[in-house]
């Protein structure tokens, strides 16, 4: 019975640390996504603030990383860091007064512009902030990072 255990729980760990996803965003302006882990790699993209990344591996201080389009690269640990942002992935998103469709648009974001995570609520909906500093709601399936 001891032995069925262990085997149900060391399945059960290795379930959930293989489906943990790690997120980071940019930490800074003007962040170098390179080809390979070093200063001395071709520069990809240049990354703005806050653009979430999702962790694929590392090697030293270098993450190699994925974007909300699929692009890979790598980046400097030292770079990123655990601020939730998230990016929009369709051509235009309404922002809402509040988390539902019944609430008033208040804006509109397009695709590809980052956004501060403010609140998440159960019911798919995140409230986020935009550079300029106003708030409101988006459909969580509409945006992409955490």
């Amino acid at each position: 019975m001891k032995r069925l255990f262990l085997i149900v729980t060391l399945i059960f760990l290795s379930a959930t640390t293989a489906s943990a996803i790690r997120l980071v965003s940019v930490a800074g302006e003007n962040v170098n996504m390179h080809t390979g882990p070093g200063e001395d790699q071709a520069v990809l993209w240049v990354l703005g603030e806050g653009y979430p990344l999702q962790v694929i591996g590392s090697q030293g201080l270098w993450l190699k990383i994925s974007d909300f389009e699929g692009d890979e690269g790598w980046v400097n640990q030292n770079l990123v860091n655990r601020v939730p942002h998230l990016i929009v992935k369709k051509r235009v998103v309404n922002i809402r007064q509040g988390p539902g469709t019944n609430y008033e648009i208040v804006g509109k974001i397009p695709y590809g512009i980052v956004v501060k995570t403010i609140e998440k609520n159960n019911n798919g909906w995140v409230k986020i902030e935009q550079e300029d500093g106003q708030t409101g709601w988006v459909l969580r399936t509409l945006l992409w990072g955490w």
